[in-house]
């Protein structure tokens, strides 16, 4: 029988400890790294010198082993790492979390030895961005240091934190016009923003760094001749990227027809966006000197389908 005994959690079953290990694996979906946005993020010292600290926070090690599971390490207060200053030759050193099971390997007592605690592999590529295989380990930050340094800077330090399982927040907002409003453009067919019910305001989550937004103004009417243009949205200072839209000629007689303004984007969360409640608006570019004008009314619906994800910063 390969099925590890007892199923987790059975009354009067003993649980090995690989059980509990499988069970955190199970639960973070086999993803490893830090659980939120500021967590184990590494800085200088307060006074900069040969070290570096990381902060508070929780993160998941996967096992580097199949069967191994993972493990949850949670640091406290802001801890001390010291970093070897270089000589004639500068170096490229890595900040992890590691975790040292005497199961799999090592053979540190975990009665009485810190068998979780951050570490410094040394001497990595300039452009490693994980811990050396088969070392239990997520990543943290890389350190570049020139020849003769001794005090680690900011600027030496490239975060290589990611979040074991990001969180993301999906909303659809919708609205209609209830009354008709037309327009026609205007002498330099720059962006305005058009029409006024397709605009929300919107609650931005304190650890988004990306928005997918598609943005649509369905049904919209073109009246009384062709138009050319471009559409896009605004969520606050941030632009989306602009679609164009042509209505090509009309034919003899016609007065009207109907197009679907859709545009989309991913765009980055400014760090003063975050937290805060935003505008998020249709946005339509258009020169006056076009024959047509364009027209929504109460058959037109606008959606925003917004995604707030989240990131390490």
């Amino acid at each position: 029988m390969t099925l590890i005994q007892p199923p987790m959690m059975v009354t009067g079953g003993t649980h090995p400890a690989r059980t509990m290990r499988m069970m955190i694996r199970d639960l973070s979906r086999g993803s490893q790294g830090v659980t939120e946005y500021n967590d184990l993020k590494v800085t200088p010292l307060t006074t900069p010198g040969a070290g570096v600290q990381v902060a508070d926070g929780s993160g998941v090690v996967r096992g580097a082993a199949w069967g191994q599971g993972s493990y949850t390490q949670y640091n406290v207060g802001s801890a001390t790492v010291n970093i070897a200053p270089t000589g004639a030759t500068g170096r490229t050193d890595m900040v992890v979390l590691r975790v040292l099971d005497p199961e799999y390997e090592g053979t540190l007592n975990p009665a009485s030895d810190d068998i979780g605690y951050f570490y410094v592999v040394s001497n990595v590529s300039a452009t490693a961005t994980q811990p050396p295989a088969g070392m239990t380990a997520i990543p943290l930050a890389r350190i570049t240091q020139g020849p003769n340094s001794a005090t680690i800077t900011t600027a030496m330090i490239t975060d290589l934190r990611t979040i074991a399982n990001p969180r993301r927040d999906r909303q659809i907002y919708t609205a209609s016009p209830s009354a008709d409003q037309n327009w026609g453009g205007n002498a330099k067919g720059t962006y305005v923003s058009y029409p006024t019910a397709a605009r929300w305001n919107i609650a931005v989550p304190v650890w988004a760094v990306r928005a997918r937004i598609i943005f649509t103004v369905a049904a919209t009417q073109v009246m009384n001749g062709s138009l050319w243009g471009h559409a896009a949205f605004k969520l606050g200072t941030v632009q989306g990227q602009g679609i164009n839209f042509d209505t090509g000629p009309f034919t003899t007689g016609d007065r009207s027809q109907r197009v679907n303004l859709v545009s989309a984007d991913t765009i980055t969360v400014p760090s003063a966006m975050r937290g805060t409640t935003q505008l998020l608006q249709s946005m339509v570019a258009m020169d006056n000197a076009a024959a047509g004008t364009l027209q929504v009314d109460v058959a037109t619906t606008a959606i925003a389908d917004v995604e707030f994800e989240e990131g390490v910063f």
